[in-house]
C-alpha cells in the first residue's frame, strides 16, 4: 500500500488528541475524518484503522520505536505490520533490523500484549492462567455486529436488503438477532439503517436483554440505560407492548434513546433522569423486570475501545466497584415480589462480577433474592466481547 503524507498526519493528529489531550478514540476519529472532506473512502479507512491499531499496541510501539516522535512511532508500527517504509526523510532514524532484533529479545508479557504493568498483574491475579489467553483475544480487532430490529424486519430479509446495498453479512448460531459484516463498512449511511431496520450491537451485548426474559405487556426498568442500546432490544423483545422506563444519571444520554426509539418505531419507552435516592424509592416494587447494566471498567470490550486500557487506573477500578455495590444496595428495591433482574457488566473481572453478586446476596438488601443463573462470556471463547450476566429472582 502506498503511503501518503497527509493521511499519516491525520493519524498523528488523532493520536495527539487521544494521548496528549485525553480524548476518547471514537470521538477523535469521527472528528478527524470530518476535518478533511477531500479524503476518500480508502483514506478515511486507513486513518481510522491505523489510529485504532496504534492505540491498541501503543506500549509495544513505544518500546520498539527509536523515539516518541510521531513519525518514528508510525514507522515502527508500519514495520510491525510487515510493510516496507518508503525512503522518506521523516523515517531516516528508523532501523528495521534494530526494531526486529529488539522485538525478538522481548520477554515482558505486559509489553508484548501492550497493557500497563498494573493491569497485567490485576488480570493475572483475578483470572489466573486464563488471563493470558483472554488478553491476547482482547487485542484482536472486533467484528462489526448488527442486531436486527425484529419490529420491522427479519434477519433473512435484512441480510438480503443489505446485500442489495453492497454489504455482505453472515449469521451465527446462538445469536438469533445478529448479523456479522464480512468486511468493515460504514453501515450508518445505508437505507436499511435510516429505516430503523438494525442497530450496531456486539453479539455478547445482545445476550443481556435476552437474559431478562421479558414478555409483551410487562413493566420493565432499564436503570443504567445510557444511550439506550439494550432498552431498544428489550422493546423489540416485548413486541413494543407494555412499558419500559429508561433511566440514567445523564439527560443527554436519554435524549439519544429518544431519537433512536423514533427511528426504530418504538413508543413504549419513557425516559427518566435519576436525580437521587428519591427517584428510586418512588419506584419501589414497580417493575416486573429490572436491568442493571452497571458502570464497569470496560475490560471486556478492549477490542473495540482499546484506549480504555490507557485511561484506567487501580483507583478508577476501585471507584467503579464501589458504584456497582451502591447500585446493588438500592436499585433492586424496584423489583416486584416474584419479579426478576439482571446484573450485567462488560468486564471480565470477578471482582466486578460474581463477587459483587455474592456480596449482594449476603447483604440485607439481597436477602429476598436468589441467583437463577449466571453467564461469563470471554472473548477467547465466544469471539466477541467479554461480558458477565447474572439473572436473579425476588422471592
Amino acid at each position: 500500500m502506498k503511503l501518503h503524507n497527509n493521511t499519516i498526519r491525520g493519524v498523528h493528529s488523532a493520536l495527539d488528541a487521544i494521548f496528549e489531550q485525553g480524548q476518547y478514540a471514537d470521538k477523535v476519529i469521527e472528528r478527524t475524518l470530518k476535518s478533511n472532506p477531500k479524503w476518500g473512502a480508502r483514506d478515511r479507512s486507513f486513518i481510522a484503522e491505523t489510529t485504532y491499531e496504534m492505540v491498541r499496541w501503543w506500549r509495544l510501539i513505544n518500546y520498539l520505536s527509536p523515539s516518541n516522535d510521531y513519525w518514528d512511532l508510525f514507522g515502527t508500527y508500519w514495520l510491525m505490520q510487515g510493510n516496507e517504509l518508503p525512503n522518506w526523510e521523516e523515517f531516516s532514524k528508523i532501523n528495521p533490523e534494530k526494531i526486529k532484533e529488539k522485538y525478538e529479545k522481548l520477554e515482558n508479557p505486559a509489553i508484548l500484549e501492550s497493557v500497563p504493568d498494573w493491569l497485567y498483574q490485576l488480570g493475572k491475579k483475578e483470572l489466573g492462567e486464563e488471563w493470558e489467553t483472554e488478553l491476547h483475544s482482547l487485542n484482536e480487532e472486533a467484528e462489526v455486529v448488527l442486531r436486527v430490529n425484529t419490529l420491522k424486519t427479519t434477519r433473512e430479509r435484512l441480510k438480503a436488503q443489505l446485500m442489495e446495498e453492497g454489504i455482505r453479512t453472515y449469521q451465527i448460531k446462538g445469536y438469533p438477532d445478529a448479523l456479522i459484516l464480512e468486511e468493515r463498512q460504514n453501515v450508518f449511511r445505508t437505507a436499511a439503517f435510516k429505516a430503523g431496520l438494525f442497530e450496531v450491537q456486539d453479539a455478547s451485548s445482545q445476550l443481556v436483554a435476552a437474559a431478562l426474559g421479558v414478555e409483551p405487556g410487562m413493566r420493565v426498568i432499564d436503570a443504567c440505560a445510557g444511550a439506550g442500546g439494550k432498552t431498544l432490544h428489550l422493546a423489540a423483545l416485548m413486541e413494543n407492548k407494555g412499558k419500559i422506563l429508561s433511566m440514567d444519571l445523564e439527560e443527554w444520554k436519554l435524549q439519544q434513546t429518544k431519537l433512536r426509539a423514533r427511528r426504530n418505531g418504538i413508543d413504549i419507552i419513557e425516559r427518566k433522569v435519576i436525580e437521587g435516592s428519591k427517584t428510586i424509592k418512588r419506584l419501589k416494587e414497580s417493575a416486573d423486570r429490572l436491568l442493571l447494566d452497571v458502570p464497569c471498567s470496560g475490560l471486556g470490550v478492549l477490542r473495540r475501545n482499546p484506549d480504555t486500557k490507557w485511561k484506567l487506573s487501580p483507583g478508577s477500578i476501585q471507584k467503579v466497584e464501589e458504584t456497582q455495590a451502591e447500585i446493588l444496595q438500592t436499585y433492586p428495591s424496584m423489583v416486584k415480589k416474584g419479579g426478576q433482574m439482571v446484573y450485567a457488566t462488560c468486564s471480565i473481572l470477578p471482582s466486578e462480577n460474581e463477587k459483587q453478586v455474592q456480596k449482594f446476596l449476603a447483604s440485607e438488601a439481597g436477602k429476598d433474592f436468589e441467583l437463577i443463573e449466571e453467564k461469563k462470556v470471554f472473548a477467547h471463547q465466544s469471539g466477541f466481547d467479554g461480558f458477565y450476566i447474572a439473572r436473579l429472582q425476588k422471592k
